[in-house]
């Protein structure tokens, strides 16, 4: 499929807006937190539980904001997020105490939902329909890249002016670069002539039951997902040790993961018309299950780890662009932004609840117990893709329409 022009223009200005909005927000922490605690008087595990304050409250408002990106459009509400980002990382820079350290994260977690990730995507649907499947992946493989930019920009700039200096600067990034790249740099939307129903039109020809089970499914897949990954992420160092990986190794193994996420989604990026979000989410909860399986049942070894990694890696990436794309290959272009929003809701709650969960199960009773609920979940997640594929399969042939694939 070739890559115009505007769809470059709207990958370049969300690119950009995305790797700032996650690197100084939900990634911060990994970089300032151990540095803010000691002036805030705060032990680390209350730092840290910043981002599932975060996590939490962007999920409780994201049902509103579905309603307001459907109202006034992706580029008006998230130059409007990133107004509340900036204010809620001055709030964070000014942070004397446990108050106004909480308050911080709850500003942030409401700029979240209007700024990050499904906001973006709508962003794309808008002005691309149902086209925008490739330029939704390629965004995901920039964003990706969040952690790997803003750590060490972070750093630095703690090192050299202090974190708080460091939070206001992230701030002026939003209110002076991001803002205004939303309201003047992105391409207009597509506008839709009165007798023109593209924008209305699903691929999948679903009756008013089956979209509600269709919806489940995917929420219980995509959440099911999200939380494994968000649980096991944080403590994939401590899973490694305890499979037998050494210090250093284990450090090998985890950069390896993030290189092999990144590269599933480059691959479904490549794709383009040709991939299909029903197969990849099929695929990536397959290998994923392997994964944990495999680091269970097979003695600890070199050769067990890294499979481990390596299925585990390219499972999660493949994962992350699927949750991203199903509900583009369900429903119309006009109602992605707000089916993707309340699909947000329980995913963020699961993003919220999963590393305090699996560093419990971790910490209390061994990676067995984790690895065996991981198995568990996503047999549950791979059942639920599975079920779609057979409630969208029945749909379009109720319909007349006999397609190759799901």
């Amino acid at each position: 499929m070739r890559f115009s022009l505007r769809s470059a223009q709207t990958v370049g200005v969300l690119a950009v807006t995305q790797l700032i909005g996650w690197g100084t927000t939900f990634e911060s922490i990994g970089v300032l937190g151990r540095r803010l605690a000691p002036d805030l008087g705060l032990v680390n595990e209350i730092v840290f539980a910043g981002l599932s304050v975060m996590m939490m409250v962007s999920a409780l408002t994201s049902p509103l904001i579905g309603r307001l990106l459907d109202r006034y459009g992706a580029a008006r509400v998230m130059a409007a997020g990133s107004l509340v980002f900036a204010t809620g990382l001055i709030f964070l820079a000014c942070s004397s105490g446990i108050l106004t350290y909480a308050a911080s994260w709850i500003v942030l977690g409401i700029g979240g939902a209007m700024v990050l990730s499904a906001p973006a995507y709508t962003a794309v649907v808008e002005r691309e329909g149902i086209d925008g499947k490739r330029t939704i992946a390629i965004l995901m493989l920039f964003t990706g890249l969040s952690a790997t930019i803003f750590w060490p920009l972070l750093s630095v700039c703690s090192d050299m002016f202090g974190w708080r200096n460091a939070l206001f600067m992230a701030a002026a990034l939003h209110a002076f670069v991001c803002m205004p790249l939303y309201l003047f740099c992105l391409p207009k939307p597509i506008e839709y002539a009165a007798t023109d129903t593209t924008a209305d039109l699903a691929p999948v020809p679903l009756t008013p039951g089956s979209r509600k089970t269709a919806f489940v499914l995917v929420a219980m897949a995509t959440a099911i997902a999200s939380f494994v990954t968000f649980g096991l992420s944080p403590s994939l160092l401590e899973i490694l040790h305890q499979a037998g990986a050494t210090p250093e190794f284990a450090l090998q193994l985890a950069a390896a993961r993030g290189v092999l996420g990144i590269s599933a989604r480059g691959v479904d990026m490549l794709l383009g018309k040709r991939g299909n979000p029903f197969i990849t989410s099929v695929a990536g909860s397959s290998l994923m299950l392997i994964a944990f399986a495999s680091l269970l049942l097979l003695p600890p070894s070199t050769f067990s780890l890294w499979a481990f990694i390596a299925l585990y890696g390219f499972g999660s990436g493949i994962l992350v662009v699927a949750r991203a794309l199903l509900p583009l290959a369900l429903f119309s272009p006009r109602e992605y932004g707000r089916q993707a929003t309340r699909l947000a809701l329980p995913q963020n709650i699961a993003n919220a609840a999963a590393p305090i969960i699996f560093t419990a199960l971790i910490d209390r009773t061994g990676i067995a117990t984790a690895l065996i609920a991981a198995i568990a979940l996503a047999s549950v997640a791979l059942v639920s893709i599975i079920l779609l594929i057979s409630l969208v399969r029945k749909a379009r042939a109720e319909a007349g329409v006999t397609p190759s694939r799901p």
